[in-house]
């Protein structure tokens, strides 16, 4: 009922894509279109248009909610939010995106094209923004976010002193260099390349896309190649190909990191040791019920750290409410 109420929905929706996939980002990052794109000097006509203002950055969070929104309220597997064939676009966002056939000023539910590339939140402009830099994108805060965020196996910190990216390679004669080569010469240090390893693939893949999230096929004129190997062994072609393989042979990482994430939201504390049982049981119920997003979130709501409150008594932590509780909240094994 309470999914069901518009309210709540917009709400939590806003809130909750706010902080796993830092949707309120996308209005005040700072993305230097000009640069992005190669545009260099004024006046030039031929140029092709910056245009990454305040409504379309708006449009974009709005996507990703609207997304996730139809996820949730129409009870979709949780897959879906790294794979599908469809996505919440109006005519400029389509444009943006370079989405035929789509008119009008209404965000709405589109179906993709048979060979698009879009589909779930690693290929909205959301994501694609809010893990780029200014000037260029980031191999590095793609796969990070990955790790992080979708996966739930964040790498340890790095060590300290590492140089920038920009400021450690460079040709003999100074120019760039492509940031796939770069990357590889990274790992060649040995305090970079277990943590490299399992980052870099995954954020390369999402090269075709550039700092605003719009597609491409160069880089410094020269053809970019999304195909990586994962750390975990699967291999993958095309940035499309990762996504299946996350949506498939990692879906259990998935569920696991969404439960964490979500239950981590609902209890408003970070999770512990006592909390593995809980998450344990969601993960096995989203498995049973084929990723229902009804099977997260009412295993959260029906959860023991969610109905009841950790207090202290006699100076030992206990996972019951306080006696003058009991009266009224006694819950059963």
């Amino acid at each position: 009922r309470m999914l069901a109420d518009p309210k709540t929905n917009q709400g939590f929706v806003r809130n909750f894509t706010g902080q796993w996939l830092q949707a309120r980002d996308i209005e005040f990052v700072p993305i230097n279109a000009r640069a992005v794109l190669g545009i260099t000097g004024r006046g030039n006509d031929n140029a092709p248009r910056v245009d990454f203002d305040g409504p379309l950055r708006k449009l974009l969070r709005s996507e990703t909610e609207m997304y996730f929104e139809y996820v949730l309220r129409e009870n979709r597997s949780a897959l879906e939010l790294i794979e599908s064939d469809y996505t919440f676009l109006n005519e400029r966002l389509a444009k943006h995106y370079g989405v035929p056939g789509v008119t009008g000023d209404q965000l709405r539910r589109v179906t993709l094209p048979a060979d698009s590339v879009r589909g779930g939140i690693l290929t909205q402009a959301t994501f694609l923004a809010v893990t780029s830099n200014p000037t260029r994108t980031s191999p590095v805060k793609r796969g990070l976010f990955i790790l992080e965020n979708i996966l739930g196996t964040p790498p340890p910190p790095p060590p300290p002193d590492i140089p920038a990216l920009d400021e450690a390679h460079k040709k003999s004669d100074g120019t760039p260099i492509t940031l796939r080569e770069a990357l590889a010469a990274h790992r060649e240090s040995a305090l970079c390349s277990s943590c490299h390893q399992r980052m870099d693939p995954l954020g390369l893949a999402f090269e075709n896309f550039n700092a605003m999230g719009s597609w491409r096929d160069t880089e410094l004129n020269q053809p970019i190649h999304a195909a990586g190997r994962l750390a975990t062994g699967e291999s993958f072609n095309s940035v499309r190909e990762l996504k299946h393989i996350l949506a498939s042979n990692r879906r259990m990482d998935f569920y696991r990191c969404l439960t964490e994430t979500m239950l981590t939201y609902a209890l408003g504390r970070e999770l512990a040791w006592h909390d593995t049982h809980t998450v344990d049981t969601i993960v096995e119920r989203l498995v049973r019920e084929e990723g229902r997003m009804s099977a997260l979130v009412e295993g959260i709501v029906e959860s023991v750290p969610f109905q009841k409150q950790r207090v202290r008594v006699s100076g030992t932590a206990a996972l019951s409410p306080p006696p003058a509780a009991l009266a009224k909240t006694e819950l059963k094994p």
